[in-house]
């Protein structure tokens, strides 16, 4: 039976506590736990990291919400905390990236394909082919780096290949606006797409910038600064498709909905009965604080929340390998590029001369995303000569498996 976001009241606020102990309890495994257990994983940390960024931006621009803002930012803060450390410390940072892109990759492709507006759907194609490009060219650098195989991570869920190519991603910012969505007409589901996949991007913005001054490859560093430019372009054109008119309490409620049907998704589909149950006990404190905000908006705003939540949620995000779809907007779109806030054939519509100077100036000295994958080509099965083997001589034999290199 679906959640009734209208009738659910959950945890109250205030006994949503938490000890050190649970906060940072066992983590998941990097190999014997399945990839899309990370993927939840990483999805709900950037869910987390979005309401607390959302609620300290209100917080700023709203002086009497500030105390109900902090009373829900602390349970908020502490769940991410749990979520967050729930990923293993023998992750490498190259490992969670490929981590992230599958995450954007698959996620988006699911939000995609349930998107009841066909110009929003568009978008999320659009991006995802982006980071479909990215994966690939991090599992490049995972390959020069480290001579290991980013399929042991991705667990042949997601494919290794080419996408639309970064290094023509580049636009002027006037390109990377879209249309929004009208708050009035649009879809419940269309507003909790528009945020989770915001969110999402968001994350991994923040993470690239965060890591990427921290390798001392000066490929590996050039590569993480050009995606996370991208990735900046990825938040704002996500965050422009969100009907700007929307009250601040219209937007926290949204917020404290998706993060509802976000972890009651994670929990239909866990994998993990451990991690599962967080998913359960966080839908709870989810509802909770729900139904905290539907009283700040009765009150403050004397509206009825039945105009901005849908009175059930929607069937949960699909956790599942989206290869063929994406394979199959690979065919039929990669070649799209953007055009205001049009998505165009360049070869019927040419790019604006502010993109096109733009991408030239930044690509003079060469693209560090094309150089990073100059002659490489993935191939299937060479994970297991990685991780057959034994210290760096095993690595190196799976790095010549699948790096050719031009002379």
């Amino acid at each position: 039976m679906a959640l009734d976001l209208l009738r659910e009241r959950g945890t109250p606020l205030d006994e949503q506590q938490f000890d050190w102990r649970e906060l940072v309890g066992t983590p998941s495994s990097k190999l014997n736990d399945d990839a899309f257990t990370r993927v939840r994983i990483i999805l709900m940390n950037g869910i987390e990291s979005e309401s607390l960024r959302f609620s300290h931006a209100c917080a700023r621009m709203n002086g009497p919400l500030q105390q109900e803002l902090a009373r829900v930012r602390r349970v908020e803060q502490h769940q991410q905390t749990m979520v967050d450390w729930l990923l293993p410390g023998d992750l490498s940072v190259l490992e969670t990236t490929i981590g992230f892109e599958q995450v954007a990759i698959e996620v988006t492709a699911a939000v995609a394909q349930r998107e009841p507006d066909e110009y929003l759907a568009q978008v999320y194609r659009f991006g995802m082919l982006e980071d479909f490009d990215h994966l690939y060219r991090y599992a490049a650098l995972m390959d020069r780096v480290h001579g290991k195989d980013a399929n042991n991570i991705l667990q042949c869920y997601t494919d290794i290949c080419p996408g639309r190519p970064t290094s023509v991603e580049h636009r002027h910012p006037d390109d990377d606006l879209r249309a929004p969505y009208d708050r009035r007409t649009a879809a419940p589901l269309s507003k909790l797409h528009a945020l989770t996949i915001m969110a999402a991007e968001h994350q991994t913005h923040d993470y690239y910038m965060t890591v990427g001054p921290t390798f001392a490859d000066p490929m590996a560093r050039q590569l993480y600064a050009e995606i996370a430019s991208i990735e900046e372009q990825h938040v704002t054109q996500y965050e422009s498709i969100i009907d700007p008119d929307e009250s601040w309490l219209e937007k926290w409620l949204l917020h404290e909905a998706n993060e509802v049907y976000t972890y009651h998704s994670c929990a239909k589909s866990e994998s993990n009965p451990r991690i599962r149950a967080i998913w359960e006990r966080f839908v709870d404190y989810e509802l909770g604080h729900l139904h905290h905000v539907r009283g700040l908006f009765e009150r403050i705003e004397r509206r009825d929340p039945a105009e901005v939540l849908p009175a059930e949620l929607p069937d949960p995000v699909d956790f599942a390998s989206q290869r063929e779809f994406v394979r199959r907007v690979l065919r039929g779109e990669a070649h799209l590029r953007a055009l205001g806030m049009s998505l165009v054939d360049p070869r019927l519509v040419p790019e604006s001369p502010e993109t096109l100077a733009y991408r030239e100036r930044l690509n003079r000295s060469g693209s560090p995303s094309e150089m990073v994958a100059a002659g490489y080509v993935w191939v299937p099965g060479t994970e297991l000569a990685v991780r057959a083997g034994s210290g760096n001589q095993a690595n190196g034999n799976g790095a010549r498996a699948r790096q050719v290199r031009s002379a």
